[in-house]
């Protein structure tokens, strides 16, 4: 992906080493990564200036959907012209030279604490919730008690100057986040082979009328396009008023793809394209093991 940054910043929601910054630092080493209290704040950032791009949890394989950033996406002006799947490992990290025994307490994201639940019911420590993972490093550094432990990146041990005295304690090996990159700039990722695996994000509104999502979503079945994610979402606390956000495998210019739109404009009050990129290696990787 080129680089045409203007600050060469990347935003993201979180203190410094939580799993967003280790994703910032993973896909664009050459950034810097700009911490944001919330997700309003990683996207105001990108809308005003602030930084060139901004990395976003969407999804995650254990905890699901990121509800916030549905509702944001729709609403901002950025687009996706990337995604990141990272691998989520939970690091058991302390003050230096604290051993494993002297723990009493475990400080982490209370997603993180629910994680890992097998290593905390097996020493019987007791789970303090913190803002989230990297804030639990960064309490445990800050506080100095020898009892208090976190559950957190191994970023943050390095950020906070802590030890790691267990290694990936997490309960699940398939923890996985799905990242999406936001720019200020309107930037569909071109389809340079055959080969080249592609990703397209929209919304969409049906009409009022019987069987619309039915019909909206035929011309996907019948072209052969792969949707990967759909999923509706209520608009202004009416039940009868929903958005709809889908994935599909494939480009605009593709013409399956192509068909399918033209077919789902016909049954819809609105399409937006989020965005056009190429696929993160991570799917392909998840399309051969369901294979065998």
């Amino acid at each position: 992906m080129p680089n045409t940054s203007r600050t060469n910043r990347i935003s993201f929601q979180g203190e410094p080493g939580a799993n967003s910054d280790t994703a910032c630092r993973n896909m664009f080493p050459n950034m810097e990564p700009l911490p944001c209290a919330t997700f309003e704040d990683a996207f105001n950032a990108v809308e005003t200036g602030k930084a060139d791009l901004a990395m976003i949890p969407i999804e995650n394989t254990i905890a699901g959907r990121v509800a916030d950033i549905h509702h944001l996406l729709p609403d901002s002006k950025l687009h996706i012209v990337g995604e990141y799947f990272l691998p989520i490992h939970f690091q058991l990290m302390v003050l230096p030279g604290v051993k494993i025994e002297e723990i009493k307490a475990v400080y982490s994201h209370i997603h993180a604490l629910g994680q890992c639940r097998k290593v905390i019911r097996k020493h019987r420590w007791k789970p303090v919730v913190a803002g989230d993972t990297a804030g639990a490093a960064r309490l445990v550094a800050q506080e100095g008690q020898r009892a208090n432990a976190a559950l957190a990146p191994r970023l943050a041990s390095q950020l906070y100057g802590l030890d790691i005295v267990a290694e990936n304690v997490e309960d699940s090996e398939n923890n996985v986040t799905r990242f999406i990159v936001l720019s200020k700039t309107k930037r569909w990722t071109e389809r340079t082979g055959t080969a080249q695996r592609m990703m397209t994000t929209f919304i969409f509104r049906v009409r009022n009328v019987p069987a619309a999502l039915y019909k909206a979503m035929g011309g996907f079945a019948t072209n052969g396009v792969n949707m990967t994610k759909l999923e509706s979402y209520q608009l202004g606390g009416k039940f009868f008023s929903s958005l709809f956000y889908a994935d599909i495998e494939g480009h605009p210019d593709d013409r399956n793809v192509k068909l399918a739109l033209e077919e789902l404009h016909f049954f819809s009050r609105e399409v937006r394209i989020l965005g056009v990129y190429e696929a993160h290696p991570f799917r392909s990787t998840q399309s051969e093991d369901e294979e065998e």
